[in-house]
């Protein structure tokens, strides 16, 4: 079975599923058949198809319903069957989310027809895998990685706590834009911190004595106002 695309049938009419089982089986598909609604819902989580031909005339949960919760969770093609032929049944079924719809009686090579189309146009959605979202800036010499909490100066990696890496951060994610201390402090700190602005003035200290400037960048005090990361 292995490689076989799987076919859900869903019919309470065994003869009919059973035939239908057989046309699909000589065209190399592994099926499977639900006589309700109930079956077919808990099927199409536990058999996983790859398409399900899904009448609409059930016992208990209709097919309707049947699709309609089937959509809610999954983008599984669904191809209705039904001895309803009217306009109102077709519309209705395209628009609970099936792909195809065809009445009964068919003819079996037509419905293995629609049943192979059907599988063409169906591309299913694979999530790309979510990029991490990795806080880190570069300049010559040096690189400063929010995300893992680490900073590479002259390509040696410098040790600073949390407060001071924050800080080197967030100046220069906006190089040459000035801030004041009071920015700084609630920026870094945040709103609530109980402090003064010496404690932007503290760090800075602390900064500069593990980062030297630099031909093309360095922490800049803007007298009376604050610093800012300047890029030369």
């Amino acid at each position: 079975m292995a490689g076989k695309q799987k076919i859900l049938i869903v019919d309470d009419d065994n003869n009919i599923a059973e035939l239908i089982s057989l046309y699909l089986t000589k065209e190399c598909f592994d099926t499977m058949i639900a006589p309700d609604g109930e079956t077919a819902l808990m099927l199409a989580d536990s058999f996983e198809p790859n398409l399900i031909l899904l009448d609409l005339m059930l016992p208990g949960i209709d097919g309707y319903q049947v699709c309609r919760e089937i959509r809610a969770r999954s983008s599984v093609p669904i191809i209705m069957l039904s001895a309803k032929g009217e306009i109102f049944d077709k519309v209705l079924g395209l628009e609970l989310g099936a792909d195809d719809y065809m009445e009964k009686p068919f003819d079996s090579k037509e419905l293995v027809a629609r049943v192979k189309a059907v599988l063409r146009r169906y591309k299913p959605v694979v999530a790309a895998p979510a990029e991490p979202d990795v806080k880190c800036v570069e300049y010559p010499d040096l690189v400063i990685n929010q995300t893992n909490y680490s900073v590479l100066y002259m390509g040696k990696t410098v040790e600073m706590p949390p407060k001071e890496l924050e800080l080197l951060y967030f100046l220069a994610s906006s190089p040459n834009h000035v801030f004041t201390r009071e920015q700084l402090l609630d920026q870094i700190w945040g709103y609530e911190y109980i402090g003064d602005t010496r404690t932007v003035d503290v760090h800075i200290k602390r900064l500069r004595e593990k980062i030297n400037d630099h031909a093309h960048w360095r922490i800049a005090t803007i007298w009376g106002i604050g610093y800012k990361f300047e890029v030369r």
